[in-house]
């Protein structure tokens, strides 16, 4: 029960946060501002799709990840409860970064599914401010944390574009 907690507390406040109430914020501050499909138009339906598309295949990978971390892992995505062992099974042989990734596509699919550019620019920002705490936060301290295996698969694995053959360690 309480393993659960924590997976929930750490999925309720980072995640949550960047997938849900920011989007709903932007979309309702910058209401006057920004593009949002009026029209049923075949423009409009392709953003729909597209957009429901990449938030479901974005929740899928995020569910798959969050579970890995907490099976393999023995641990959560937050930062302040790590995971105990390197994960690098699962969609973690094709990419290092899995989880921000599918966060990264329920945004992106948001930003299709209205027309919001506002929340494109915040998709784009999430995953700026991501990149640069994975370089100067998150990969050393993994690399103190887990040393070689983790220096191994760093070098074969790429950080945010996925390798079409899965790594195998």
């Amino acid at each position: 029960m309480l393993k659960t907690l924590r997976h929930f507390f750490a999925i309720l406040l980072l995640p949550f946060m960047a997938v849900i109430v920011v989007p709903l914020w932007l979309f309702n501050s910058f209401v006057n501002y920004d593009t949002r499909w009026t029209e049923m138009t075949p423009t409009a339906w392709t953003g729909y799709i597209a957009g429901a598309l990449f938030v479901w295949i974005g929740f899928t990978l995020f569910v798959w990840c969050v579970n890995l971390f907490a099976i393999i892992g023995q641990g959560t995505l937050a930062p302040w409860d790590p995971t105990q062992k390197l994960v690098v099974s699962g969609p973690y042989r094709h990419v290092r970064n899995p989880m921000i990734s599918a966060v990264a596509m329920m945004l992106i699919g948001q930003a299709l599914f209205w027309g919001s550019w506002v929340i494109g620019l915040w998709a784009v920002i999430f995953i700026i401010i991501n990149t640069v705490y994975f370089i100067f936060s998150e990969e050393p301290g993994l690399e103190k944390r887990f040393g070689e295996s983790y220096l191994n698969y760093k070098a074969n694995v790429p950080r945010w574009i996925p390798r079409l053959m899965p790594w195998i360690d």
